[in-house]
């Protein structure tokens, strides 16, 4: 193990900009806007909403709308027509579906500047954490691998066939952080599996994840948060033991759902221990803010994302919303100017977050009913 301050030079360039970030986030926001307006200016959306010409926030929010998956499908259409001008400002690197949690799939873009985001501030949670318990060996053992397969269909881009698949075994597949931290099984080893996500080919996952980390050294796990769940249920149900009982997990890493710590965190600890949970706030679309501390909230990004919440006093700022607000978030990144993540948020006060769930009814409702019987908690 090499000493500290060797490690602490290494880890910096990935964490640091994020802590300055949440020291002063208004600089940091009117930055990352900056550079985006720059890059926006590079494509035809950007120019017919005069990106060039934008020198404040307000005119930024004057001119672009707010718009969602649906209102970019048209100009994705595009791109895939080898005009990648009309929406993005350099190529796509990969093509990338959503595990259509909550209704049909997506199916997005990466270019390399957005894979550089993935790959920079997915890392942030571990490093955040290694450094935070100055734990580092968290680094020399293995990390399960649970993701979704990263080969699963066809589609026509620039007149040839290419194959895509779900996100996070795509990130996992082209991250070369993982040349350098062994992550057990490979994703070439799962997308050999097949692309099916039924119950008989995720047990198929699990053994192959099982057999080839059983006599390792695993410190962690990370991916989305049920399958981490149902890995741990399967190695129960079909060898008779909890991961807790063949290794000594430091920390898992949980994504893609809501309350995390809370609905959970308790059977996750059954299963693997009383280790720590570090909630970390992934999509397709960015890796937008993870885990601070002990503190069950997200901090965000806001070095890499411009953040925007429509409250139903209008849209504000998120590192401007005081404790209690909350609202639909609105997310500016390399390739989506203003973009709708269908997500509600709400503060805690200090750049800490909640991530509410889904903007449905149902999600709202219930948010509306907790803070009416337990609003005084907040």
């Amino acid at each position: 193990m090499p000493d500290q301050d060797s490690i602490n030079n290494v880890l910096k360039p990935f964490i640091q900009p994020w802590y300055d970030s949440i020291a002063a986030p208004a600089k940091a926001q009117e930055r990352v806007l900056a550079d985006l307006l720059l890059k926006y200016g590079l494509t035809e959306y950007g120019k017919d909403h005069q990106a060039p010409k934008i020198g404040s926030i307000n005119d930024y929010q004057a001119n672009f709308p707010i718009i969602n998956y649906e209102g970019l499908v048209p100009y994705f259409k595009k791109v895939k027509e080898a005009s990648y001008t009309s929406f993005l400002f350099e190529p796509p690197e990969c093509w990338v579906m959503t595990r259509g949690s909550t209704g049909k799939s997506k199916v997005l873009p990466a270019t390399q500047t957005h894979l550089k985001q993935i790959f920079n501030c997915g890392a942030r949670a571990i490093i955040n954490y290694a450094i935070r318990k100055q734990s580092y060996n968290i680094f020399l053992g293995v990390i399960l691998n649970l993701n979704f397969p990263s080969s699963v269909q066809t589609m026509t881009y620039e007149g040839k066939q290419v194959t895509y698949g779900y996100s996070s075994g795509t990130y996992a597949r082209l991250n070369p952080m993982f040349d350098r931290v062994s992550l057990l099984p490979r994703q070439e080893e799962i997308d050999a599996l097949g692309s099916g996500i039924g119950r008989k080919d995720w047990e198929k996952r699990f053994e192959l994840a099982y057999q080839m980390s059983k006599d390792q050294n695993v410190t962690a796990a990370m991916g989305v948060t049920p399958v981490i769940l149902s890995f741990a249920r399967y190695l129960k149900h079909v060898h008779g033991k909890k991961p807790s009982d063949i290794w000594k997990t430091q920390a898992l890493f949980c994504t893609s759902v809501r309350k995390i710590h809370f609905k959970y965190g308790p059977i996750l600890k059954k299963y693997f221990g009383d280790i720590p949970i570090v909630e970390m706030y992934t999509a397709t679309e960015g890796v937008f803010g993870q885990q601070l501390d002990d503190y069950p909230y997200i901090t965000p990004n806001y070095d890499s994302y411009f953040f925007e919440v429509k409250t139903n006093k209008g849209i504000k700022m998120l590192h401007e919303l005081k404790r209690g607000e909350w609202g639909k978030l609105v997310v500016s990144s390399c390739m989506f100017p203003r973009y709708d993540i269908g997500d509600l948020v709400e503060a805690a006060g200090k750049n800490y977050y909640r991530i509410i769930g889904r903007n449905n009814t149902r999600t709202v409702l219930e948010h509306k009913l907790y803070r009416t019987f337990l609003g005084w908690l907040l």
